[in-house]
């Protein structure tokens, strides 16, 4: 059954709260001004239970809240990386945005992306089914500088970088988000070029930067049925993969998340 929308949002606060945040259960109080009959509705559906005033996910709700928080943040990458979204309404227009990334769509936008780690905020992005196969039949826009043939140009979209002193050593080299950034050789040691400097590093550095790539001109891979993938070209008016009318969606579509 498909939940409503308030219903996920729901999901999204009890995952965020509870996997994150480490609370053990939230006040009914907290998430009724999301919408009492969303409440109720995931209470029927038995994706939460709600004992002596406060709600907590089941076994069952978990993954689909997994899923949402999932949707949300590479919907929040997708609008960094690809459709050049300010940084300041980015977690509200993600709002709106996770909703249209049906179960399916969210896999192939994890693969275009080089199945990010973290959302642009930093916090985690849940695993899907793709992240654990690292399988694209999409033609990637966004991928590791390890990833990267040589010669192959692109821009910082962004770094993860878990240790501090990975991310302080990469910005001492000039490794900014959208900074240009070539790669010269992979082997013995990975070494790329920002402005007129050369770099060497290794493999795990070398995948700790996340490069959108300034030509996707690779063969598209071939899917399970034998045929090509699907592939993006650059237009004039920027990057075409069909997601022309879900950006015209999303860009029409209220936000009905409480503010």
């Amino acid at each position: 059954m498909q939940l409503g929308e308030k219903a996920e949002e729901i999901l999204e606060t009890l995952w965020i709260r509870t996997e994150e945040q480490g609370e053990a259960s939230i006040p009914v109080a907290d998430l009724e001004v999301m919408g009492k009959e969303s409440l109720k509705e995931l209470t029927g559906g038995g994706h939460v239970t709600v004992t002596e005033g406060r709600v907590k996910l089941t076994d069952a709700g978990r993954p689909e809240a997994t899923s949402v928080v999932r949707r949300h943040r590479l919907a929040e990458r997708l609008l960094a990386d690809v459709l050049d979204a300010g940084d300041v309404l980015i977690h509200e227009r993600a709002c709106k945005f996770e909703h249209l990334l049906d179960r399916g769509l969210d896999e192939s936008v994890c693969s275009l992306l080089g199945h990010p780690k973290i959302c642009p905020h930093g916090k985690r992005i849940p695993p899907g089914a793709c992240c654990q196969q690292e399988q694209a039949h999409v033609q990637r826009l966004v991928s590791p500088l390890a990833q990267l043939r040589e010669a192959q140009k692109g821009k910082v979209a962004y770094i993860y970088a878990p240790e501090s002193g990975e991310l302080q050593k990469l910005m001492a080299m000039g490794v900014l988000p959208g900074a240009g950034i070539t790669l010269v050789q992979r082997f013995p040691s990975y070494v790329f070029q920002i402005g007129q400097t050369q770099f060497a590093v290794d493999k795990q550095i070398a995948d700790a930067i996340y490069v959108r790539l300034v030509e996707a001109r690779a063969p598209a891979e071939a899917g399970p049925d034998g045929a090509a993938g699907n592939t993006w070209r650059m237009g004039r008016n920027g990057w075409h993969f069909g997601l022309g009318r879900l950006k015209e969606r999303w860009q029409d579509k209220p936000d009905s998340r409480p503010r």
